[in-house]
Parts: C-alpha cells; sequence; structure tokens
C-alpha cells in the first residue's frame, strides 16, 4: 500500500471516528431535549398548581440552560469545521492518487521506449563489429594483393633485363609477344570478391 493510500486511510479512519463522536453528542442532545421536554412538563404542571415553591425547583435546571446550548453550538461548529477540513485532504489525496496513477503510466511508456532504443542500439552495435570484422579483413586482403602485386612486378623488371641485356643465366629469351611475358606484364589476376555478407 502507497503512502497516499495510508494517509488516505488514515484520514477516512479519523473522518468515521469524528463521525461516531459528534453521533453520541447528538444522541446526548437529544436525551437533553427530551429531559428539557420533561422539565417543561414538569412546569407547565407547577404553573397551573401556582405554587411558588415547586416554580423554584422547576426553574433550577433552567438557570444555565442557554450557557449550555451556546457551549453545545459552538462545539457543534467546531466538529462541522474538522469534518470540512477532513473531506478537503480527502479530495486532494484522490487527485493527487489520479496524478500518481497517470504518472505511472507515462514512466512504463518511458521505460518501455528506452528498452526499445537499447535493443536497437545492441543491434547496430553487432551490425558495426561485423563491418569493422569485414573492413579488417578486406584491408588485409589488399595489402597481400599489393605485396603480391610488388613480388610479380619486381621479377617481371628481372626478366624484362636479363632480356634486354642477354643475361646467360636466362635459359630462354623470352620476346614481348611470349604469353608468359605478357601475364607478367599485366600484372596479377583480378582478387576474389570479399563477402561482405554479415555474420
Amino acid at each position: 500500500m502507497s503512502t497516499h493510500e495510508l494517509e488516505k486511510k488514515e484520514l477516512e479512519d479519523n473522518f468515521e471516528k469524528l463521525r461516531l463522536s459528534l453521533q453520541d453528542q447528538v444522541d446526548t442532545l437529544t436525551f437533553q431535549s427530551q429531559s428539557l421536554r420533561d422539565r417543561a412538563r414538569r412546569f407547565e404542571e407547577a404553573l397551573r398548581k401556582n405554587t411558588e415553591e415547586q416554580l423554584e425547583v422547576a426553574l433550577a435546571p433552567y438557570q444555565h440552560l442557554e450557557e449550555d446550548m451556546k457551549s453545545l453550538k459552538q462545539v457543534l461548529e467546531m466538529k462541522n469545521q474538522q469534518i470540512h477540513q477532513q473531506e478537503k485532504k480527502i479530495i486532494e489525496l484522490e487527485k493527487l492518487a489520479e496524478k500518481n496513477i497517470l504518472l505511472e503510466e507515462k514512466i512504463q511508456v518511458l521505460q518501455q521506449q528506452n528498452e526499445d532504443l537499447k535493443a536497437r542500439i545492441d543491434q547496430n552495435t553487432v551490425v558495426t563489429r561485423q563491418l569493422s570484422e569485414e573492413n579488417a579483413n578486406l584491408q588485409e586482403y589488399v595489402e597481400k594483393e599489393t605485396q603480391e602485386k610488388k613480388r610479380l612486378s619486381r621479377t617481371n623488371e628481372e626478366l624484362l633485363w636479363k632480356l634486354q641485356t642477354g643475361d646467360p643465366t636466362s635459359p630462354v629469351k623470352l620476346s614481348p609477344t611470349s604469353p608468359i611475358y605478357r601475364s607478367s606484364s599485366s600484372g596479377p589476376s583480378s582478387p576474389a570478391r570479399v563477402s561482405t555478407t554479415p555474420r
């Protein structure tokens, strides 16, 4: 149970206690009212009998009646104010609870969006890693091809030099129209195509 719900429950409990207290006071006032009616009836009887002693006895309980009524009225007004304040607090807590529900829904949406974004980032990271590996492989292949071309170029230059100088160490003098000569001049064959399919 959340803090707002606990506070709301506490306010509702206080409100119920206050209502019961007011109900007790109402019952007390009802009883006092009935007692006053009885006293009034006795007062009327005393008037009918026109006896001073009975009048004094009948009027004695009413000497502080007005003060008692004023005091009870003040108490009731205070209790009514407390009830009104409790009701306002309950309404405010209900509104706050509604706002919290909306905020929780927004948080859930943002969390889902964050998870989706994280998944996309992870996927992009995998793709980037694959591309980096393929790029490294391609660079390695290009480097090897470059070295091979340099080696073939040096070999070709040596053969040309031997052909032009008539080097006796050369067993065969190759003409420019020789297939070997043309093959050496044209350089290495085209490199195999490197697969760029993501692994």
